[in-house]
């Protein structure tokens, strides 16, 4: 009995990738025509330029950078880089590691800026190392290291092998590519964060004082109950209420603590609403119902270019709320929602679901339906992906929500009731 071996090419192709002698050009991206069959003349029995090219259209779905004359792979770190440069034919024209200076990376790619490609992993503070290169070379690539087999699988893993897969796979056109955002939008995306990042502060400090507030309930009795302890009733409230000297220090820090907080937050709101006034695509995501000016914005930025996502369920697949699926033998079972995607887009869109359901009838008579015959939080996820689909639609059509009116949303209810 013969055994069969099971081979994974992810294996093989990182070893096959550096022996290809020449890479495709600009000019050559279609394989030449094999020799007709009906031909008595001996015909190549193999064309080695062809199959590279039919593995570069069959493996490549993502598309890359042209082919350069120079392809230069980087694997970036905190304190330094290494860097190599590899021409058409694979050769290593040179190679090493430099300090992470804008400097030290134009003086080591100078005699390679003309007809040149970089690429790099997306990675802690990719961008800064990214927008050396881009004023440096002509064209560059951030790889999803995700999707990166030859390094991610690597059994033996070393910053130059890193660097050169890079340049092999970039020079073979077979990088999976990631979106990469304008500088205009990425600093949004870091005072978007920098607001979340306060808020989640305030709300950690504002828990503490709630503890300690909590420990002296015989003299919390004497006052009357506050919905919010950090308005302004609240604050006299804890100003006047008898606690012990170590506590009274540590609440009074605190509360100083949340009101620098409430500055910086104020400030940065400042900023996002004058950029909101100047976004036309976060004024049309405002109008859906449960998404203010914050979530707006949020989603803009986070999105970037609409026009990336063909249809809904690419976006929703980005965004994270698309379920998870098993398929084998014939038989397809779906799980939760994944765990991969834009986390903040995803967490924007749940969010909005309360107060959407809230404001909206129609998002409420489809929120009550979907409870009949599941719990409410697959109910919420689901509003969250019709929410996300409403988006998708306002962006890509560049208008504002429409709202059904009464007779609308009715032949709707009985539209759904006939089918039930």
């Amino acid at each position: 009995m013969r055994s069969v071996a099971v081979v994974n090419p992810s294996w093989i192709f990182a070893d096959e990738l550096a022996r290809i002698p020449l890479a495709p050009s600009r000019d050559s991206r279609r394989p030449t025509r094999p020799a007709p069959m009906g031909n008595k003349k001996a015909a190549s029995p193999f064309n080695l330029e062809g199959v590279r090219m039919s593995l570069v259209n069959h493996f490549n779905p993502y598309g890359g950078a042209a082919m350069a004359k120079y392809n230069i792979g980087v694997d970036y770190h905190k304190k330094f880089s290494y860097l190599v440069v590899k021409d058409q034919g694979g050769q290593v024209l040179r190679s090493g590691q430099i300090q992470n200076t804008q400097d030290s990376v134009s003086k080591f790619l100078a005699p390679y800026k003309k007809d040149s490609a970089a690429v790099l992993e997306s990675c802690r503070n990719w961008c800064v190392m990214h927008d050396w290169l881009e004023d440096i070379v002509d064209d560059v690539v951030l790889a999803n290291p995700f999707k990166v087999k030859a390094i991610a699988e690597a059994k033996i893993k070393t910053d130059k092998i890193d660097a050169t897969v890079l340049a092999d796979l970039l020079r073979a056109d077979l990088i999976p590519q990631s979106y990469i955002a304008t500088r205009e939008v990425r600093d949004m995306r870091s005072l978007l964060r920098e607001r979340m990042f306060f808020v989640r502060l305030r709300t950690m400090t504002k828990n503490r004082i709630t503890t300690i507030f909590d420990r002296y309930p015989e003299e919390i009795r004497k006052f009357k109950s506050q919905t919010d302890l950090f308005g302004k009733k609240g604050r006299e409230q804890l100003e006047k209420i008898k606690l012990r000297e170590a506590d009274r220090a540590l609440i009074d820090r605190e509360l100083n603590f949340i009101d620098l907080t409430n500055v910086f937050i104020k400030e940065i709101e400042e900023v996002i609403n004058d950029n909101f006034k100047q976004s036309e695509s976060a004024q049309y995501l405002e109008t859906i119902p449960g998404i203010g000016k914050f979530f707006a914005m949020l989603i803009d930025a986070e999105i970037g270019e609409i026009d990336r996502f063909k249809t809904p369920e690419k976006l929703a697949s980005y965004s994270g709320l698309v379920p998870s699926t098993y398929s084998s033998g014939g038989k397809t079972t779906n799980g939760r929602i994944i765990k991969g995607g834009n986390q903040l887009l995803r967490w924007a869109f749940v969010e909005a679901v309360i107060p959407a359901i809230t404001s909206n009838e129609e998002l409420r008579f489809e929120y009550d339906h979907l409870r009949k015959r599941m719990n409410w939080n697959k109910a919420k996820v689901a509003i969250a992906r019709k929410i996300l689909n409403i988006a998708f639609r306002c962006l890509k059509e560049k208008r504002g929500f429409k709202k059904l009116n009464k007779l609308e949303l009715e032949k709707k209810i009985l539209r759904r009731a006939a089918c039930a």
